[in-house]
């Protein structure tokens, strides 16, 4: 062989070897169109929700897209339901029959979810005091609701307005739902000064700010599949099948601190179907649950860059 085919040869294999540590590294710019999961096996989480009927449809469907992502050993340690409740209420429940006090004391939960219907919310701080006391390592999330009827949580329930519309220009909402949306800001703060020891423990799921985005695109007919806000909602405050997978997407990602951006497609949304509900219409979801998130501080998820 000629010394400068050899030669050539060499630089090549060198630049294999100099690109290997950049693609192992993320610094690859092409965005993958799904996640590659072959193979992986990464560390699932034990969770626990106590929350109102706005989060009952997502613990297992959050346990299928955690085990899609590589996280085969991640454990939904229970769920206690309760109607329209304040997390208080599950605080307040009889100690025979409390299965969230029973299962923070046994320190087998890593991670505590919990939905209040408004702030603050005494039950919050109550549940992370004995939490921690049993599992210092543990963390909390706590879901910012939307509201019913589009009112003022705060003002609940006499704040209903009779006969409401849904099909309005959504930003009134951030107005709206601004002084619910500090209040919860305001207390995981003064919690994570008391309980954090530097380093916070509660971190706030920013379900409320990702239903306006969600009805945003839908009022500006970015959504194709949805025409009207009013098909989010089954009721005056239940949503149907696009934005519980919104929210779905959403508490996954504040989980595992992990893009839901092409995982597989939550089931509530695939047994809706419907054909305007595609993966097109899902990637949609995913891609507004990511930004809302990693673009509120409080959920302390970040995206990577």
């Amino acid at each position: 062989m000629k010394a400068s085919v050899k030669f050539g040869l060499f630089l090549a294999a060198v630049a294999l070897l100099t690109a290997a540590p950049a693609l192992a590294t993320g610094q690859d710019k092409t965005p993958a169109k799904k996640q590659d999961t072959s193979g992986a096996s990464k560390k699932g989480l034990r969770v626990f929700f106590a929350s109102h009927s706005l989060l009952w449809y997502a613990p297992n469907p959050i346990g299928d897209l955690a085990k899609a992502a590589g996280f085969s050993d991640h454990k939904l340690v229970g769920h206690q339901k309760i109607g329209g409740s304040k997390t208080e209420q599950h605080w307040n429940m009889a100690e025979g029959q409390n299965e969230a006090k029973k299962a923070l004391r046994s320190g087998e939960v890593d991670v505590f979810v919990m939905s209040p219907k408004q702030f603050p919310d005494q039950g919050i701080e109550n549940f992370v005091k004995l939490g921690l006391e049993h599992n210092p390592n543990m963390h909390f999330t706590v879901q910012i609701s939307w509201s019913q009827s589009d009112a003022d949580p705060l003002n609940l329930p006499k704040g209903v307005p009779p006969g409401f519309d849904r099909e309005k220009d959504p930003e009134h909402l951030k107005k709206v739902l601004a002084p619910n949306i500090k209040a919860a800001e305001t207390q995981a703060d003064d919690i994570n000064k008391k309980f954090g020891k530097g380093s916070p423990v509660l971190f706030l799921v920013p379900s409320a700010q990702a239903s306006i985005a969600l009805r945003l695109k839908v009022y500006n007919k970015q959504l194709p599949g949805v025409t009207k806000q009013g098909e989010l909602f089954m009721d005056n405050v239940h949503a149907t099948a696009p934005l519980e997978a919104l929210n779905t997407y959403l508490h996954f990602a504040a989980l595992y601190h992990q893009s839901p951006v092409g995982l597989p497609m939550a089931s509530m949304l695939k047994n809706a179907k419907k054909a305007a509900y595609d993966e097109k219409f899902n990637r949609n979801l995913q891609e507004i649950a990511w930004e809302v998130l990693t673009s509120y501080p409080h959920s302390g998820v970040t995206a990577k860059k």
